[in-house]
């Protein structure tokens, strides 16, 4: 399996930055982000929109 490469934010005086999710998700759409020691799942809908879950 290749290995993911780390997206950078693209910063906008001084707004936040902003990610590509194409940059961030597999194949399947999906991204597991681990925050404060909880897993959460962000993923795209058939609809295109993002949702994320615990």
């Amino acid at each position: 399996m290749a290995r993911a490469q780390a997206a950078k934010p693209q910063q906008l005086s001084g707004k936040p930055g902003i990610v590509e999710s194409s940059a961030l998700l597999d194949e399947q759409g999906q991204l597991i982000i681990e925050h404060r020691g909880k897993r959460y799942q962000l993923r795209e809908t058939r609809n295109g929109k993002l949702i994320l879950t615990s």
